[in-house]
């Protein structure tokens, strides 16, 4: 990007970013996911810092909230109240590290780590420990004078008390003497807790009124209005994470000591010594995220000396000596370079962003599905926009929103082919059906994907042979169909580029071994339109052969549970196509083994059981193949029907949903005897 086309961004952005700033803070509506937004402000303060020559004093990166509503009266922050610049990695955390290193040569330098609760900053003035004054952030410098709300709220006292612990007797005499002699400044967080927000949303939806998109939302709305018996009336909570009033003789840590001891709440944080410890702090809080009973986007870092805090001193809108390390995103923003469409195995032709590379979730993406032609115009989405790309779990990347605000006029329409890309057949849309398709069967790119999906993991699981090697084989006319897999040589492919002797051997190897497979994995790997992993498996355990999947009809499938009338007539026309049989008898002809379902037992009948974490010694597939053939069922999530939740290494999240819904929590070597035993412990 030339000088020229940064300064174009960097307007475009704070454009962007000051009119989704006004709503958020002023107006308290959201056009755009936190996320999202975050994603925006990034690039901005990393574009600004490679051009130094742009940053000017109205750009976002400069200034930290919303200006203050007219409605309220206005309050000076005599220290303002500074926002906290975001990173996002452990390398920015190193990056930072470095830097306040050079500023502070030859100290050993001590963290103090805290969950970042996403509410509504506010600042608590207290005056010979009663409340004078409670305010919003405002802009930094002023705020809103917002005290009969902030007095609805039970978890902040009218008056600070000794009535907390006291780790030591310097804390008491600290909070003592805080109380006793003049002015006290305590900053935090209001907020909601989770189960109250949606409480309080399901009233709302009764009532036939608008809810809140979130727990945030709510209580800026609940504090920034004049009818304190509207902030009454809601459940709002109040955190505290810092003292701004004397306190460079201790450290920050102490800081929230004195809070507990002062009656408020604030927030369980860690004394860390090094980065590796942060890092650790911050996996284990973003584990915990979804159990915790508060929102949290991250964790807090702080230098704990506040001698050498106050030292580093500040830096734009955000002081040296602290960071807010944001969980890994599961959406952020990026630009569409391009739009590609790829064909499928069973011929469909589906629209791919070629964007450029961002994070989510720890990941570089430089794809992201647009599903089909209907997607694209539903969202408007031409080549060059910015978009919000997202991520879930393993869930392929999609573009969710495109972001319209920020277009230059040089982006251009995708114009949808007619014909498929590899081999030019028209392409043709069934009726009652949303996707275009390749209906040739000789397709190149088709045949790629058969294949691809073939050798996958799920279906012959054959190691060392990935798409390269697959495209490879093919380029090489070494292979047409499944079957030739079977039939390649040592000496086939010990010539072709990248192929050593060995790497050759270990190939040949792995396919001879691929031979043996499970029934409901043969099946998986036909490729059989509208059958996934769970279909293949009741397919295999309801017929138990091949031969007899042959002969089916469409009545017998139906009374399959979780079968219906399309995915019936899916099956039993794809085993009733002679190219199909045909297909399927030169596997058989090359000495595939196909492996019949172990008789279904009744040891586990009608129980439930979730897997969670490694399971060491034994994989996932192997446990659930047991589980299944005992009679058990399997769910990937924990509910109260749940009878076992199976534990290994790293459960996750599940395991205190287990908890708290009562479920039974067992070991591997449990599960292993349940499953060899002869009756349920």
């Amino acid at each position: 990007m030339n000088k020229k086309e940064a300064k174009k961004r960097i307007d475009k952005l704070k454009e962007m970013i000051s009119r989704h700033r006004y709503l958020y803070h002023v107006l308290d509506k959201q056009n755009l996911s936190d996320e999202a937004f975050d994603s925006l402000k990034h690039e901005l303060y990393k574009l600004e810092q490679e051009n130094k020559e742009f940053i000017t004093p109205d750009s976002p990166t400069q200034r930290i909230g919303g200006e203050p509503l007219k409605k309220f009266k206005k309050v000076s922050h005599e220290d303002p109240m500074l926002s906290i610049e975001d990173i996002f990695s452990e390398e920015e955390l190193a990056d930072w590290e470095t830097y306040i290193k050079k500023l502070e040569k030859n100290t050993d330098f001590e963290y103090f780590v805290e969950p970042k609760i996403d509410g509504f900053a506010v600042s608590l003035i207290y005056k010979r420990g009663i409340l004078s004054i409670g305010s919003t952030r405002g802009n930094g410098k002023i705020g809103e004078n917002v005290t009969q709300n902030i007095k609805t709220i039970e978890s902040i006292p009218l008056k600070l008390e000794l009535v907390g612990k006291f780790p030591n007797q310097d804390i008491k005499n600290k909070a003592k003497s805080l109380i006793n002699n003049g002015i006290i400044e305590v900053r935090g967080e209001v907020y909601m807790k989770k189960t109250d927000f949606n409480e309080f949303n399901k009233k709302l939806e009764k009532k036939g009124e608008k809810t809140f998109a979130n727990p945030r939302n709510l209580a800026a709305g609940s504090i920034r209005q004049l009818n304190s018996k509207l902030a009454a009336s809601r459940p709002l909570k109040f955190i505290g994470y810092d003292i701004t009033t004397d306190m460079l003789q201790i450290k920050h840590s102490e800081e929230h000591q004195i809070l507990i001891a002062l009656g408020l709440n604030s927030t369980d944080g860690k004394i860390c010594n090094n980065l590796s410890d942060i890092a650790n702090f911050w996996k284990e809080i973003s584990k915990k995220r979804d159990n915790l009973p508060y929102q949290v986007d991250g964790v807090v870092l702080s230098v704990n000396n506040n001698k050498i805090f106050k030292k580093l001193g500040v830096s734009g809108k955000s002081p040296r000596g602290i960071r807010a390390f944001k969980f890994a995103p599961k959406q952020s923003t990026t630009c569409i370079l391009d739009i590609k469409v790829q064909v499928g195995r069973t011929g469909a032709i589906t629209p791919i962003a070629i964007l450029k590379p961002v994070k989510i979730e720890g990941v570089t993406i430089t794809r992201a599905t647009l599903h089909n032609e209907s997607e694209i115009k539903r969202l408007g989405v031409k080549i060059g926009d910015t978009v919000v790309v997202e991520r879930a779990g393993d869930v392929i990347p999609a573009v969710s929103k495109v972001i319209k605000e920020l277009r230059t006029g040089n982006e251009k329409e995708f114009l949808f082919p007619k014909k498929c890309p590899i081999c030019e057949t028209k392409l043709i849309k069934p009726k009652d059906e949303i996707i275009w398709r390749c209906l040739n069967n000789k397709c190149l790119a088709r045949k790629k994907e058969i294949l691809h999906h073939f050798v996958s993991k799920k279906s012959f699981d054959i190691v060392g042979m990935g798409p390269r090697i697959v495209e490879k084989l093919i380029t090489e006319k070494l292979i047409f169909q499944p079957s030739d897999i079977f039939e390649l040589k040592e000496g086939d492919v010990a010539p072709l580029e990248k192929f050593a002797e060995k790497s050759s051997k270990n190939l040949i190897e792995s396919i001879e071994k691929s031979k043996k497979i499970e029934l409901s994995k043969f099946i998986f790997s036909l490729g059989i339109r509208h059958v996934g992993e769970e279909t293949a498996i009741d397919l295999a355990n309801n017929f138990g052969t091949i031969e007899k999947l042959r002969k089916l009809n469409k009545e017998e499938l139906i009374k399959i549970p979780d079968i219906g009338d399309k995915v019936a007539e899916s099956i039993c026309n794809w085993f009733q196509t002679k190219e199909n049989n045909k297909f399927l008898d030169n596997l058989l002809r090359v000495g595939i083994n196909i492996i019949a379902p172990l008789k279904k037992g009744k040891r586990l009948k009608g129980k439930i059981f979730v897997l969670t974490g490694s399971l060491d010694n034994m994989t996932r597939n192997e446990a659930e193949n047991r589980i299944r053939a005992l009679g058990g069922n399997l769910s990937s999530s924990v509910s109260k029907n749940t009878d076992y939740l199976v534990t290994g290494t790293s459960p996750g999240s599940k395991l205190e949903e287990a908890k708290k819904l009562g479920v039974k929590v067992i070991k591997k070597d449990e599960l292993l005897s349940l499953i060899t035993e002869t009756t349920i412990g």
